[in-house]
């Protein structure tokens, strides 16, 4: 089978999608809601309307997987410790400027050929529980870009008791969302700035859509942590910040929020690292405003990725950078005080 051949082959008819007239159809996966013409592709570049169908073009097709540490996602109160098979396709439905993964998030858009390796559901779930992870991240990339794939693999792996998680942007509508969510344990998701007007210039997106899912999946029963990348001059002010805080804690102040540290990539270029200052004065808005947990990322060994109990302050989780120390949380709860720690413990 020549690799064309075998491309079609792998073609997988797409969920969430409506046909019109004239062969267009309207994509409603995430909250792009493309409307894409016969022969041509969405705003993720990796589903395309061939005949009046849309297909996802990234089925089965791997471009990369790791086993990570469940820490490097990040998720802190879910399995610490723990190890997580994370799987990629190419394919993004925003376009930050500022991507670490932008070689493989953009590909889709630049290129007409779609790169992986083929790798079946079963494959991958197999894969996961002989590297003995506890769950398969879908990361690297925005999941909801290869939900078919995603999906499949996340029913199969429930199955044999692996969990399942996202490192999602959140725009994943919510039809998709409650179709998921049963299969997913957890959900790191990005909310990149309290502003719309920073989501449209910097990520070809919408801030509105973002606030509503992560809302959604914490009311879905999916353990949830949100982070914020805090941009120099973008959106690291003070009252931003405590937007962002207020809004987590109007959701569940169990959230956990990861403030962490940017540094210039792709095309955001034209500023600096952010200053380890301004990330320990954002935890402490977070912990002022009532957040129980707030973290700094990025800056392994500057003390900020500690967790305490937030009744009496007692060190439960010590960390530097992946690696952690003793989880001194028993059934749930500080060992100290006895208050309940939220969180997936194990």
């Amino acid at each position: 089978m020549t690799e064309a051949t075998q491309h079609e082959a792998m073609l997988h008819e797409a969920m969430f999608f409506e046909r019109l007239e004239g062969g267009k159809v309207k994509c409603h996966l995430c909250h792009q809601h493309c409307t894409v013409r016969d022969g041509q592709r969405g705003f993720c570049g990796v589903r395309e309307n061939r005949g009046g169908t849309l297909y996802s073009l990234v089925w089965e097709r791997v471009v990369a997987r790791n086993i990570d540490p469940i820490e490097k996602k990040p998720l802190f109160h879910f399995l610490p410790g723990s190890r997580s098979y994370s799987i990629a396709t190419v394919g993004c439905n925003f376009r930050c400027a500022h991507c670490q993964n932008f070689d493989i998030s953009q590909y889709g858009r630049e290129h007409e050929d779609i790169p992986g390796e083929h790798a079946s559901a079963s494959e991958i779930v197999a894969a996961a529980a002989a590297s003995r992870c506890q769950s398969i991240s879908y990361t690297y990339v925005e999941p909801t870009i290869f939900f078919e794939y995603a999906y499949e693999c996340a029913k199969l792996a429930k199955d044999q008791g692996i969990a399942n998680v996202f490192v999602s942007n959140g725009y994943t509508t919510p039809e998709a969302t409650r179709t998921i969510a049963p299969y997913l344990a957890a959900n790191n998701i990005d909310l990149k700035s309290f502003s719309d007007a920073t989501y449209r210039k910097i990520c070809g997106a919408r801030l509105a859509p973002v606030l509503d899912t992560i809302g959604l999946m914490k009311a879905l029963g999916v353990w949830v942590e949100v982070t914020t990348l805090v941009i120099p001059d973008l959106n690291d002010s003070e009252a931003e910040l405590r937007q962002i805080a207020q809004f987590i804690k109007g959701v569940d102040p169990g959230i956990p929020w990861h403030v962490t540290q940017f540094y210039p990539t792709y095309k955001l270029t034209d500023r600096g690292r952010t200053p380890v200052a301004t990330l320990r004065r954002a935890r402490e808005i977070g912990l002022a405003e009532g957040l129980r947990y707030v973290y700094e990322g990025n800056v392994p060994g500057e003390g900020g990725e500690n967790t305490y109990c937030f009744q009496c302050g007692e060190l439960l989780v010590g960390r530097v950078g992946y690696a952690i120390g003793a989880v001194r949380i028993e059934d749930g709860k500080c060992p100290k005080c006895g208050a309940p720690q939220d969180g997936i413990w194990g």
